[in-house]
């Protein structure tokens, strides 16, 4: 096959929030890397991961991802459903992937022809990370796991850019480069934590000392990497390492942009950079991303590349599922049976600017959500206490005023709890019919 077809190169972070990227609106944090990629590309600002069932939250959104399933149609491991990379693959692509892959080997085996530095888990420190070396014939024995010698970026970054030098010209390639970054441990090096003085970090609009009620996760690893009550010093010590996580991130993926330049294909490539979750780091009383609250569900999408406008911005609401059957068709593929995702190639184009009407959010048993455009509904049931909220998120995006007990508003509570029971039917949620009273 020729290389007629646009190359793409995925970028894909770890526990990155949606507004952890200067140039989407966030004075603090410094990333001139991801900046540029906003600048020549196309921002979703209102992409979200659907949730999980398991506390490990970046497992599911990845089969997601992989997959183009929703949460309850997409098994952690993949399943026997074609892979976006494997897609592209079985298309003539040369696929590379490197960094983490938490969806099993069997998955990762048929999806990529090439890769490096593979880390086949959820977190590790990020000076060792106990990686492999890519096997053509898709068995990874555990003797074969070696500790990786350099920090977790700029090993998987150095693994992309080595690709890139060698990938064969005649063919378009899939180099999928999945960073563990700014996942905790939040141990940046030092030049990176100097950056950022926590005494002149903004506390955020939302800080609370404690959640204010139990939401069925709050003894979870996640929230106990700060001591309960929170104090606004310690949030602000906690951001400062997860700013400078990225910031160190964001000079590693310059680097493999700086690579893509210089192999002179940069103009045939799509790019596409995503978080595969947000994090609360100090909102709402919160660590960890196991919430239905925008800071754990919104995550940044940007597509760059051919035929996609540069510095344009998209509010319409998708999923990261979205993305395999949107680069099926902006490399003109036709999108596998198996997908559920709904294609952004008309937002990207211009040529519409909504996708859905509302979003469906799950967390295990305990938590759902339902959001539109202005309104977002979360229901708490099972091992949480019963609590009801309903936030204006247009007037109100801290989510700090919960309207949920106004009696004017008991008509948007029914509106958006009938749309939740609509969701839940097609999503298969297990809890349908068991959440609202």
């Amino acid at each position: 096959m020729s290389a007629s077809r646009p190359n793409i190169l995925f970028l894909f972070t770890d526990d990155q929030r949606f507004d952890a990227v200067g140039a989407l609106g966030n004075p603090e944090v410094i990333t001139p890397n991801m900046d540029r990629l906003v600048q020549n590309g196309t921002a979703l600002t209102h992409a979200t991961v659907m949730g999980s069932t398991v506390p490990a939250v970046c497992q599911p959104s990845r089969a997601m991802l992989m997959t183009g399933r929703t949460l309850y149609h997409a098994p952690r491991d993949c399943g026997e459903f074609v892979t976006l990379p494997q897609h592209l693959r079985e298309a003539g692509y040369q696929t590379f992937g490197t960094g983490k892959w938490h969806n099993m080997p069997d998955s990762y085996a048929r999806s990529f022809s090439d890769g490096a530095s593979i880390f086949y888990g959820g977190m590790s420190n990020h000076l060792e990370v106990p990686v492999f070396d890519f096997h053509p014939d898709g068995r990874y024995p555990e003797e074969d796991r070696y500790i990786g010698k350099q920090f977790s970026s700029k090993l998987f970054s150095d693994a992309a850019i080595d690709f890139l030098q060698r990938a064969d010209d005649d063919r378009p390639f899939m180099a999928y480069v999945s960073y563990t970054a700014p996942h905790d441990p939040r141990m940046a090096p030092q030049e990176y934590a100097d950056l950022y003085d926590p005494s002149r970090i903004a506390v955020p609009e939302n800080f609370q000392p404690v959640h204010p009620f139990n939401n069925g996760e709050m003894v979870i690893r996640d929230e106990m990497l700060a001591a309960f009550p929170r104090t606004p010093e310690t949030v602000q010590e906690h951001i400062a390492a997860y700013w400078a996580m990225i910031t160190h991130l964001d000079a590693q993926i310059g680097r493999v942009l700086d690579a893509l330049e210089e192999t002179g294909r940069a103009e045939d490539t799509i790019i596409v950079f995503a978080g595969d979750n947000g994090l609360a780091v100090g909102q709402h009383g919160l660590m960890g991303k196991q919430n239905m609250y925008d800071h754990s569900v919104r995550v940044p999408l940007v597509f760059s590349g051919p035929g996609i406008p540069a510095g344009a911005r998209s509010g319409a609401l998708c999923y990261l599922l979205d993305i395999f059957p949107t680069l099926c068709d902006l490399v003109d593929l036709p999108v596998p049976e198996t997908v559920e995702g709904r294609s952004l190639a008309r937002v990207l184009h211009g040529e519409d600017d909504r996708l859905r009407e509302s979003l469906l959010f799950a967390y295990m048993d305990c938590q759902r959500a339902v959001r539109d455009d202005r309104w977002k509904l979360i229901e708490y049931f099972g091992e949480a206490e019963r609590v009801t909220q309903l936030f204006d998120i247009a007037a109100d995006p801290w989510e700090t005023a919960n309207l949920a007990a106004t009696p004017e508003m008991s008509d948007q509570v029914a509106r958006l709890r009938a749309e939740m029971a609509a969701w839940q039917r097609q999503a298969d949620d297990p809890m349908g019919g068991r959440v609202c009273p």
